[in-house]
């Protein structure tokens, strides 16, 4: 391997371990810290968070970020192996990192068609390291003057020949132990997702200096005429356009969930619309990736009046990666007892399209999109504390 193939592969792997440190880092916040909003979030379709948290955000249940750190930090190694002084772990190291990269290739076509085609978004530190594997797999591959059957018998010798020099055989064993730790130490998204909502719910006030600042950005919002009549007594209408499949709305739902029960009986009412990212019942969206919101949204029409709406409300926002028709279907049946899904689906999802209709009409782009008496909220999901202000500032007015 030249030393130009060598450079390359160096300037390649660390990119790609750059940007998948980064993704570890984001996808562990998105896990560990409520309301985090990451940086590469940009809208709908550009959205780091939409592809970390889907189901093609992990295999195996480890993050595939955490996949990449390992493989661009082996193949950051072998490269520098081959700056030594034998010719042969020169050539070795690049049919080793040929090997690894094809294997890296196939997952990263795999998740490339699963952002861009199945949930239709564009995360740019993902891109970064699909454009770092498929530079490493073409530099190896051009630099690999052997027939890849040779590998086996050749990587035979190249063990035996590490035993005598311990510099290689610590920088290995600091690759593999690390990466076992790295693995051990990431928390279980279920226990994570557990353990945002307990601290939502038990959330802080905000500061004087906070609350004097939302409570100045509310004096000056201005008010949207909201077609929607409330119940009689109401002092504050809540409003919220929702996505089931949206992480930023679960993080509203949890939110809202912590807040909301402080002002029962406070003439506070709480409207759900539903928005979601789907054709096939947002049809002015012109797109979008949710393909089990809908059919959610329509489960939790049909739920309406039944003693556990709530819990389906709850489970559809705990399971945003699994959402399918399936999985609805069994979910409603399971926990609100509706057996005929099917049957009442096109009524259902009527009222759906209505809701989103309405959304379209008052300039909804986004989701979870939030109003309180008719002044919008910005963002995505907020802290429960900036909602309690708001509805106690609503409620004064």
């Amino acid at each position: 391997m030249s030393s130009k193939s060598r450079t390359l592969l160096l300037v390649f792997a660390l990119l790609g371990l750059g940007a998948s440190s980064v993704s570890t880092f984001v996808h562990y916040k998105l896990l560990t810290t409520p309301n985090y909003e990451s940086f590469c979030d940009v809208g709908s379709l550009m959205n780091c968070t939409e592809a970390y948290l889907s189901q093609y955000g992990s295999f195996l249940g480890v993050p595939v970020a955490i996949g990449g750190v390992i493989f661009f930090a082996v193949v950051a190694l072998l490269a520098g192996m081959a700056g030594g002084p034998s010719s042969a772990a020169r050539d070795n190291a690049a049919g080793y990192i040929f090997l690894l990269s094809t294997i890296g290739l196939a997952f990263t076509l795999y998740l490339a068609w699963a952002s861009y085609l199945k949930l239709g978004v564009f995360c740019i530190l993902c891109a970064i390291t699909y454009v770092s594997v498929i530079a490493i797999f073409v530099v190896s591959g051009g630099a690999t003057k052997y027939p890849m059957t040779t590998l086996p018998g050749r990587a035979s010798r190249d063990l035996r020949a590490l035993r005598s020099s311990p510099a290689a055989l610590i920088a290995l064993l600091v690759v593999l132990g690390g990466s076992v730790a790295l693995v051990a130490s990431f928390p279980n998204e279920q226990a994570a997702a557990q353990q945002q909502a307990e601290a939502v719910a038990t959330y802080q006030p905000l500061s004087a200096d906070q609350r004097k600042q939302v409570e100045d950005w509310w004096a000056v919002q201005p008010t949207v005429e909201l077609p929607i009549t409330p119940s009689p007594g109401t002092k504050v209408l809540i409003v919220k356009f929702s996505d089931y499949m949206c992480p930023s709305c679960g993080i509203a739902h949890n939110s809202l969930k912590a807040v909301l029960p402080k002002y029962e009986g406070k003439g506070v009412e709480f409207v759900l619309k539903h928005y979601p990212l789907e054709p096939e019942c947002n049809p002015q969206l012109g797109g979008g990736n949710h393909y089990g919101s809908c059919e959610a949204a329509a489960a939790y029409e049909m739920a309406k009046g039944t003693p556990n709406v709530a819990k389906l409300d709850d489970w559809f926002f705990g399971n945003q990666q699994t959402l399918s028709r399936d999985t609805v279907k069994q979910a409603a049946a399971d926990i609100t007892g509706i057996k005929d899904f099917d049957a009442r689906y096109a009524a259902a999802i009527e009222t759906v399209k209505t809701d989103a209709s309405l959304g379209h009409m008052l300039g909804v782009k986004s989701t979870p999109t939030i109003f309180i008496n008719g002044r919008k909220i910005p963002g995505g999901g907020q802290p429960p504390a900036i909602y309690d202000m708001i509805i106690e500032l609503a409620l004064k007015k």
